[in-house]
């Protein structure tokens, strides 16, 4: 059975942060509610969800006009995220579509909705990205950011380069001994079923008796 809930985070594969949506109800009660990541959609808290949708739509571009002058705003900002990474670059987490509405919001006050940023997936890796965020029909905007690790700076583009190539290489050896130990269980796997499926040898049939007894005379 499902049960509807409404997400405190932004989790992979479910939803963002607000949104309100239907899970198996043991992936709820056994994760996402423990965890924090959300909460259950009672009738006052998806009203409560819907009156803060309403005074957030009221920060966006009600024209051509309006959409032009957020966009040329968002033009002149560029957000950083320093964030933990490992050695070849690759987050201990990820930037999300709603991390990045809001840092735009404390940075640059311009309220997006984070449905409208157009981030198909998390970014899970450090470096500079082009997010593109649709503002208004036919407005959109590039919002240039940029993800550090935490305590450094960026690497040139070409070091970056090289750590994607590192990580890479790194998982398609990992895979490649994936496969070969697949296919090593697979084969040992069909050896034993063929000697197991071999016919026994068919036992001798037992010689006459040499030492018979002689037919009386």
């Amino acid at each position: 059975m499902a049960m509807d809930v409404i997400l405190r985070s932004d989790v992979d594969h479910v939803g963002l942060r607000g949104d309100v949506v239907s899970v198996a109800r043991g992936f709820a009660r056994n994760y996402l509610l423990p965890r924090g990541l959300a909460e259950l959609a009672t009738p006052a808290k998806v009203a409560e969800l819907q009156k803060r949708d309403r005074v957030r739509a009221r920060h966006e571009a009600k024209s051509v006009d309006e959409a032009r002058a957020i966009a040329e705003t968002i033009g002149k900002v560029e957000l950083r995220f320093d964030v933990k990474a490992g050695p070849t670059g690759s987050l201990f987490g990820s930037i999300t579509a709603t991390n990045i509405a809001d840092e735009l919001w404390e940075r640059a006050k311009v309220r997006i909705d984070r449905r409208k940023i157009d981030l198909h997936d998390p970014i899970k890796r450090i470096g500079r990205y082009q997010v593109p965020i649709e503002i208004f029909t036919d407005v959109t905007a590039e919002l240039r950011t940029v993800v550090v690790p935490e305590g450094g700076e960026l690497p040139p583009e070409e070091e970056l380069e090289a750590m994607v190539a590192a990580e890479e290489a790194e998982a398609a050896e990992a895979e490649a001994v994936h496969e070969t130990e697949h296919a090593e269980a697979e084969a040992a796997i069909e050896e034993f079923i063929v000697e197991d499926e071999e016919p026994a040898e068919p036992e001798e049939a037992s010689a006459p008796a040499a030492d018979a007894a002689e037919e009386p005379s």
